[in-house]
């Protein structure tokens, strides 16, 4: 029987393609990812009451030492989604012989914010107390995610351990990540609430507390964008009805203004996701070409769409 990881794997290279894509190389190559991984599956990285936030390792067998990992963060305002229905998100970097974190996080029909960025930070803790039984590579550790993912992964990134986020789990670590991948995620809350910009998905996932600008303003990434922060790059079309492109151009603005490296990768007439494959393919020679940059990724590996 196929394991998940080589069905989903085979489903995804191989199924609803062009009669090209569909040969025996392409085979050959799904079946290669599938077995070059060992998976541990729904492993909980915190318990709040009686909700268990949990995670997928995605381990690479050939690695003989400390790998660089990706940590992803699905999307899905805050409400939805799942690590499951990530899972495709994940190949390029499998591919690539990474090992991968998939986290899940609790929604708001669970629990109201910041918590989903308390969970993603105690999965990172998680990651850091786990690394040797994983072979992860502390040092090269990327958090990636889309949407409210995107959001999710900067903060992770980018909130320093004062920020008051590490509560559900506190710990002697010291929580870094080498570089930050952002798909077309929220960089600044706070100008999401009001006027006409404003953002039902942030509204409800911010609440109508009588503090709700301090609390949009402590999740912003924006609030920590500082000198020595991570690389950051960040994916986004330029006519994003769902997250205004123009903030990630004054996000961008600071970063750079701080000395911090970062590149924003814009794709005309781009939309919240959904790019082409020809889109796609060039966001990854820019991933790729950023991680090598600043020296996360070997000039030998290269992630493929």
């Amino acid at each position: 029987m196929l394991s998940k990881l080589t069905a989903v794997t085979l489903a995804f290279l191989c199924s609803n393609l062009p009669a090209r894509a569909q040969s025996a190389d392409s085979l050959k190559r799904a079946i290669h990812i599938a077995n070059s991984y060992r998976t541990a599956a729904n492993l909980t990285y915190l318990k709040v009451g009686n909700v268990e936030s949990k995670l997928d390792v995605y381990q690479s067998r050939a690695a003989t030492t400390p790998n660089p990992t990706l940590i992803w963060i699905h999307g899905g305002n805050w409400v939805g989604g799942s690590k499951e229905a990530s899972f495709v998100s994940l190949l390029p970097f499998l591919d690539m012989g990474w090992n991968v974190v998939n986290v899940e996080y609790r929604l708001l029909n669970v629990a109201p914010a910041p918590a989903s960025l308390e969970d993603c930070r105690c999965a990172l803790r998680w990651i850091y107390q786990h690394a040797k039984d994983y072979n992860i590579d502390t040092n090269r550790l990327v958090v990636s995610g889309n949407s409210a993912g995107g959001h999710l992964s900067l903060t992770v990134g980018m909130a320093p351990p004062g920020a008051g986020f590490d509560t559900q789990c506190p710990g002697p670590e010291d929580l870094k990540v080498a570089a930050v991948i952002n798909w077309y995620g929220f960089p600044s809350l706070t100008d999401l609430l009001d006027g006409a910009n404003a953002r039902p998905a942030v509204n409800n996932w911010i609440g109508n507390g009588s503090n709700r600008r301090e609390l949009a303003k402590r999740l912003s990434p924006m609030t920590y964008v500082r000198a020595g922060g991570p690389p950051v790059l960040t994916i986004h079309g330029d006519a994003d009805p769902t997250s205004p492109y123009e903030y990630a151009g004054k996000f961008h603005e600071a970063l750079t203004k701080m000395g911090v490296p970062n590149q924003l990768v814009t794709i005309p007439g781009g939309k919240h996701g959904g790019f082409t494959d020809d889109e796609t393919v060039k966001i990854y020679a820019a991933i790729t070409s950023f991680l090598i940059k600043n020296k996360v990724l070997d000039r030998m590996s290269n992630p493929q769409p």
